[in-house]
């Protein structure tokens, strides 16, 4: 089979012809057909952690071709089922194989079943950054998800996370969450998961956003329907958040970008006993700060999917409460998809796994919002916003 394979000398990835996968007993044979892009695609290509010779690549979807021996009947695969998922390419040092290749096998229980009324366009763009809002706002943050997971085995794993109570789920003033980033993929979902919190709780949440304000009609419509915009390049953003608050401050923040001094500045619209979640962690240099009022949460995705994820000095240990999140989130997803959450949109790019590296990556730079730069006259090479980058395979 045709697969994207790392080159970490070079720091960039080839298109060869390697063997076809091998399928374990708890695992599905999968036929790609659509992949989508995340800004850590091309990070750890620019950026190896891997070596050479590893196959890269997040999100993907497709048909199931052959089913494990140990897969239990009841979980409804089949061959030619569309499922859709996400693997670890070359994000860690561990030798996985990734997902941008035309044949691939995966656990049956971290994948999801595509529903009906959803593309398998629409669907690959979604399992990493659709995971990633969940374990913030309903795994991390603790807030009341709409379906059901143990989220007592979540804070036996961190019991820091239990702390700083904003307020209590029966009180009933009104609850303000702030989204950093709210255009991008993970905000997308982000609003549209606490929305779904404010349904299963009964609870009345605020909804605030920073994003351009190019982007500000859309955030204001359902089904993201955002009660406050503040414009991200304004200097005094924080301050403006709060102004809007009236002056209660904020109850809840999740930072999808945490890069610069959004953390710190964050931290700064919160209450007392507010928490926030970020989707970077300190040890990748790309934010600082060193009198924050409340410690954000952080967790990489990878955990979801229940192995050890190794860094370069850094491990984000095994985490079977994270992996049985992962579980539940995605049976969901197979029913909720396209009904209670709405897709991202998508732009579908011409060509296929030959043309990642040349125009995908240099739409997504080396994983920075700083870094997206690609100047080029194709429509296609537009800048990214608000929407994934997806290839037919």
């Amino acid at each position: 089979m045709r697969a994207l394979v790392l080159n970490a000398e070079t720091r960039t990835a080839e298109l060869q012809y390697v063997s076809l996968p091998v399928q374990a007993p708890n695992e599905l044979l999968v036929k790609v057909e659509a992949i989508s892009l995340n800004p850590i695609d091309p990070l750890y290509v620019l950026h190896p952690l891997a070596s050479s010779g590893r196959k890269i690549g997040s999100d993907f979807a497709g048909l199931v071709v052959d089913v494990g021996a140990s897969v239990p009947n009841s979980a409804h695969f089949k061959k030619g089922v569309r499922i859709a998922g996400f693997l670890q390419g070359a994000c860690s040092v561990n030798e996985r194989a990734g997902a941008f290749s035309e044949f691939l096998t995966v656990p049956w229980d971290l994948v999801w079943i595509i529903p009906n009324g959803v593309s398998t366009n629409e669907a690959a763009s979604v399992s990493l950054v659709a995971l990633t809002a969940a374990q913030a706002i309903w795994y991390r943050l603790q807030l009341k998800a709409p379906f059901h997971y143990e989220p007592k085995l979540a804070l036996e794993e961190h019991p820091e996370w239990n702390q700083g109570n904003a307020f209590n789920e029966q009180d009933p003033k009104v609850v303000n969450f702030f989204i950093y980033g709210a255009s991008t993929s993970v905000g997308l979902y982000a609003a549209q998961m606490v929305r779904l919190t404010a349904k299963a709780s009964g609870m009345t949440i605020r909804l605030f956003g920073a994003a351009s304000k190019a982007r500000w009609e859309m955030l204001r419509a359902q089904p993201y329907a955002y009660d406050y915009l503040v414009d991200y390049r304004d200097t005094n953003w924080s301050e403006q958040v709060k102004k809007l608050a009236d002056d209660s401050e904020i109850h809840y923040a999740y930072d999808c970008i945490a890069e610069g001094d959004t953390v710190q500045r964050i931290a700064s619209t919160l209450t007392r006993g507010g928490k926030s979640a970020i989707v970077r962690s300190r040890e990748g240099g790309t934010w600082k700060a060193d009198d924050l009022s409340v410690e954000p949460i952080y967790g990489a995705v990878w955990e979801g999917l229940g192995e050890e994820v190794q860094y370069q000095g850094f491990t984000v240990k095994q985490s079977p409460a994270a992996r049985g999140f992962s579980v539940a989130f995605y049976e969901w997803l197979s029913v909720a998809m396209g009904l209670e959450l709405k897709p991202t949109p998508v732009r579908l790019m011409p060509g296929g796994l030959e043309k990642v590296v040349e125009d995908g990556f240099q739409l997504l730079g080396a994983g920075g919002m700083k870094d997206r730069k690609a100047k080029r006259p194709e429509e296609w090479m537009r800048p990214v916003s608000a929407e994934k980058l997806v290839y037919r395979v």
